[in-house]
């Protein structure tokens, strides 16, 4: 059986693969993540290509912004001039120091890059689909569950599932969407800034390393507007809390060893956690005020017997969808045990499709819902969904986020 991740590309923008390494990059690089790139309104229909630096710190008094010479120098020690990335060098995925390894992360603000024409692009219908102690299950797989049918959520989403949105990002194969959820921050109770998505959303595994320009716009198309419609939609309509950017992101180590993208492949480890904040600098209330809610994550999610239902969520847009709506499907979980070493997988009867990648599985924790997994795997046909159960690595990841964003 091929498994292939359920993130979604669309033609176009990448410059192809080649061969990569990792480069160690300094803290300093962490610092450049928060400059903001605006793109300007110019009508070439390229708005990278028309990006003029701003940033979130304070301008001078000519509106141009100073970059210390000294982050200068380290990010183009590591083959990132912040005046060539904005201007669309971030295309560039040919280089040997594609930033890979966990504290490469880097993510400059691009404001305007994701405007709802190019979020519709990241949707291509004619693409295929491509510590909890859970030893006592690893190894087994149990019957292939029928097929779920995907139900569509009645508009308003925000309504419905508020924590549920959409993930953008650039890749080498072109614009790329997955699903994903807005989840507490243990360290900022009530004014969470994190997103739990699937590892292969954020970072190509062992063959690369961070994708591009990741973006998050929570309640995408809230009101279910048609494809149609969407086509003279306004921001606004498309993204109606805003486009909130990726200022930091982590996934597990393990994905970055071993994640690919067919076989499983790293699979049970296939979460990550973003960390985001409002591209336009918002009103200073956080993306779970924004929102109006976010889920806890359940670390210690009860064994596959004991879990009497889960709910996927999730913008699938492999035909027959088209990522324009929300879906959900629900059923009761069995186990798919990629690897006897690793920990056995969620598996449940669904019909979502690329696209939905990342989206949050909830399953009730004393009376409550919980995050206990996210969409990671399915077959070319789909016909049903896999995702990793969340222990002690998955709660490293989460209080790794939570921890550097503590008190602010």
């Amino acid at each position: 059986m091929r498994y292939e991740p359920l993130s979604l590309s669309a033609r176009g923008e990448g410059s192809g693969g080649g061969r990569r390494r990792s480069s160690p990059v300094l803290a300093a690089m962490a610092l450049a993540s928060v400059l903001a790139l605006t793109a300007t309104g110019c009508g070439s229909g390229d708005p990278e290509a028309n990006a003029q630096a701003s940033a979130s710190s304070p301008s001078e008094g000519d509106g141009k912004i100073t970059i210390p010479d000294d982050i200068r120098d380290e990010l183009k020690e590591h083959g990132i001039d912040i005046d060539k990335w904005k201007n669309g060098d971030w295309k560039n995925w040919d280089r040997d120091d594609w930033l890979r390894e966990a504290q490469d992360y880097i993510n400059p603000i691009i404001e305007g890059l994701w405007d709802p024409e190019r979020m519709r692009e990241a949707q291509d219908p004619d693409r295929g689909v491509q510590d909890s102690d859970l030893s006592g299950d690893q190894g087994v797989t149990d019957p292939e569950p029928a097929p779920v049918d995907a139900r569509a959520v009645s508009p308003t989403y925000h309504d419905k599932v508020p924590v549920a949105g959409k993930v953008f990002f650039d890749s080498p194969e072109g614009t790329m969407v997955c699903s994903a959820t807005v989840v507490e921050d243990p360290a900022n109770p009530g004014r969470s800034n994190m997103v739990w998505t699937a590892g292969h959303c954020v970072h190509a595994g062992r063959s690369g390393g961070w994708y591009r320009n990741i973006a998050f716009v929570p309640s995408y198309n809230d009101r279910a507007l048609s494809a149609a419609e969407l086509a003279g939609a306004t921001e606004d309509e498309v993204a109606p809390y805003g486009v909130w950017w990726a200022d930091w992101a982590r996934t597990s180590d393990q994905w970055i060893a071993q994640g690919g993208p067919t076989g499983g492949a790293g699979a049970p480890y296939d979460f990550a956690v973003i960390h985001v904040t409002p591209e336009e600098g918002g009103t200073g209330k956080s993306l779970e005020e924004t929102v109006g809610s976010a889920l806890p994550v359940n670390f210690a999610a009860p064994a596959v017997p004991r879990v009497e239902t889960i709910t996927a969520s999730g913008y699938p847009a492999a035909a027959p969808f088209d990522g324009e709506t929300l879906y959900q499907c629900q059923d009761r979980p069995g186990r798919l045990s990629i690897n006897a070493s690793d920990p056995t997988m969620y598996r449940i009867g669904c019909t979502m499709t690329g696209g939905s990648s990342g989206g949050g599985w909830v399953a009730g924790a004393d009376g409550e819902p919980a995050l206990v997994s996210n969409t990671s795997i399915g077959p070319v046909n789909a016909g049903w969904l896999a995702g990793p159960r969340l222990g002690e690595v998955a709660e490293g990841v989460y209080d790794s986020v939570s921890q550097k964003f503590a008190g602010q």
